[in-house]
């Protein structure tokens, strides 16, 4: 045990280990205090918000575990296997030093780190779902998905400490909560809940998302104490270079060569991927390897070549990061090892996804203002950023939060909204141009600042233009209680001004809440082409949820509604059974953020 721990003391100087009480911190919250809480008659004044597969178990190729060689014959990969097998002894051995007594096993029963208490959903989330059924549904989920806010409460979701339903074992269903987590670019939460689990209970599923897990957060010091009980139940390669790796962080090092050397005459890794390993073993106590990694020839970014390189902050070329998804950036957003001008475009893309908060995005930004490697181009940004929240009068930061969320084709740019979020929530009402109104109260929406926001009808009066139309439809959605009026009349205005694309999308919102009565709704929906009826299974099953009182199946099933990467392909008919749903399991602040921010990103 001392040789690890002096192993990962050494490693710390270039790869993260990451502490032992992670797994025992709740994660931060993406809300604003205040946020979804009843209405007072004064609204308070917002404070700054805390930050925060198929079936058989293969991930997509972008974050997939290393493939073997496909040149190497079954039977020596089966030798391979046995051989690098522990023996019993030395399986005894490693189980001793990561056992726990029986007081502080945890049970299966009831996995997840939040709580109602902390924001998270009520243990009975799921009703009486089956849990077969709810795996299936995270299977084959595509995410990222199209809305943040529905991201948000996803990870809330599947963060929870939820009863496991009895027809699947829970470090399964613990697996599949985290493989998604992991696709929605969550890889610090899905850490969290791979480490709730005891590794004496963990199964081939769990096993093989917590290596993605690891790789994920660029942490290969965490597959230490999973690697002995790992090869005994997967062959994957990556499982078999963990021998080498451990060994090396443990200061044992002709271990580690032996085990690098094995791996190599086999077949069970070749080119870049066994010089990243190698790299790694490097990084070890006592090692004496210098590896260069040249990417020539490398056609994909795995999750095995984004863990390794990263953790040993190794730069990976853009073509690379080409064929990635976006949650692949968002896992760069967090990692460590990498300085801030490297993660530059991680962070931007996590505050997109509703990885980062607005209050997370904020604090990279000031991080990255001090990165000697910062460009003008960032540079400028984080001063516009710094006068968005002190600039000396309501004039200069509203002219600096407009550098922020408008793009050189004048177009609006959503992280922009995201980092001003809580500068627009300070402000006092007061006059100002149409546009810059309506991106003022997206931009308070974006985060939460529901409440700020709803101060700004008292402005709207003296509004025109498109900038006027789209400020009253995001009050009209997200404020927490009617703050302009709602008529039939008045959305249709909107529906002439705004066009059929937002024009829908506003009325399946405020139908979806009730702002609307079931006769104006259904009027206005046949008018235009909309259809309220639940005329799929998916839309059958998201309001069977809603009317069991299921908040977890509804969350979950707003996801598969939303499987899209952009906001004008959504069907509107699937805005409409999602904010309402979500409105009928009480899940009403969501509701209304989710139907604000289709206004706000079209």
């Amino acid at each position: 045990m001392a040789g690890l721990l002096a192993g990962g003391a050494a490693l710390a100087l270039t790869v993260p280990v990451i502490d032992a009480g992670f797994a025992q911190r709740a994660p931060e919250s993406l809300l604003p205090p205040g946020f979804g809480d009843p209405p007072a008659a004064e609204p308070p004044r917002s404070n700054e918000p805390r930050a925060p597969a198929p079936a058989t178990g293969q991930p997509p190729a972008t974050i997939q575990p290393l493939p073997l060689d496909s040149g190497v014959p079954a039977d020596v990969q089966d030798n391979a296997a046995e051989e690098i097998a522990l023996s019993e002894e030395e399986l005894a051995a490693q189980a001793a030093k990561y056992d726990l007594p029986d007081t502080a096993r945890r049970s299966l029963d009831r996995v997840g780190p939040l709580t109602p208490e902390t924001r998270g959903l009520p243990a009975n989330a799921f009703g009486q779902q089956s849990g077969q059924y709810l795996a299936i549904l995270m299977k084959q989920s595509h995410a990222p998905f199209a809305s943040r806010w529905a991201s948000i409460l996803i990870r809330r979701a599947l963060l929870s400490a939820i009863d496991t339903p009895r027809d699947i074992d829970g470090a399964d269903l613990v697996a599949e909560r985290a493989w998604l987590l992991l696709r929605m670019g969550e890889a610090d939460s899905a850490r969290l809940l791979v480490q709730s689990v005891d590794p004496d209970k963990f199964t081939p599923r769990l096993y093989a998302v917590a290596m993605q897990t690891y790789l994920a957060t660029a942490d290969p010091a965490g597959l230490c104490p999973l690697s002995a009980g790992a090869l005994r139940t997967s062959d994957e390669p990556g499982w078999q270079l963990s021998k080498a790796i451990c060994a090396s962080f443990s200061g044992d090092q002709g271990s580690a060569s032996g085990a690098l050397n094995q791996a190599e005459r086999r077949g069970t890794a070749r080119g870049v991927d066994y010089r990243l390993a190698e790299k790694v073993v490097g990084a070890g106590f006592n090692a004496r390897r210098s590896v260069k990694i040249e990417w020539e020839g490398v056609d994909s970014l795995t999750a095995w070549r984004f863990g390794m390189a990263t953790a040993t902050n190794v730069p990976i070329p853009d073509t690379l990061w080409a064929s990635a998804g976006p949650h692949v950036r968002a896992w760069e957003a967090r990692a460590p090892t990498l300085s801030p001008f490297r993660r530059w475009t991680g962070a931007n893309v996590a505050a997109r996804l509703g990885v980062f908060s607005n209050a997370a995005l904020v604090g990279f930004y000031t991080e990255a203002a001090a990165d000697p490697d910062a460009t003008d181009a960032i540079k400028d940004r984080v001063e516009a950023l710094r006068n968005a929240y002190t600039g000396g009068t309501v004039d200069t930061r509203i002219g600096a939060m407009r550098k922020l969320w408008q793009t050189e084709d004048d177009g609006v740019d959503y992280v922009g909204l995201i980092a001003v979020a809580r500068a627009a929530a300070a402000l006092p009402v007061t006059s100002a141009a149409s546009e810059d109104i309506a991106h003022l109260i997206a931009a308070m929406l974006s985060a939460g600042y529901d409440r700020s926001a709803a101060r700004w009808a008292s402005a709207l009066g003296q509004l025109d233009g498109d900038g006027g139309e789209d400020s009253w439809a995001l009050l009209a959605l997200g404020a927490p209680t009617p703050v302009v009026e709602i008529s039939s009349n008045r959305v249709s205005a909107y529906l002439d001004a705004a066009g059929p694309q937002k024009g829908r999308m506003l009325l399946a919102g405020l139908a979806g809440l009730n702002r609307l009565s079931a006769g104006d709704a259904t009027t206005l929906a046949n008018d235009n082409g909309l259809s309220l009826a639940p005329r799929s299974r998916w839309a059958r099953a998201i309001g069977a949820a809603a009317q069991r009182g299921e908040t977890g199946t509804v969350a979950l099933l707003a996801g598969v509604g939303m499987q899209v990467a952009d906001w004008r392909r959504l069907p509107p008919s699937h805005l409409y059974h999602i904010v309402a749903a979500l409105h009928r399991v009480g899940l009403d602040p969501e509701a209304r953020m989710i139907a604000a921010e289709a206004i706000a990103r079209l």
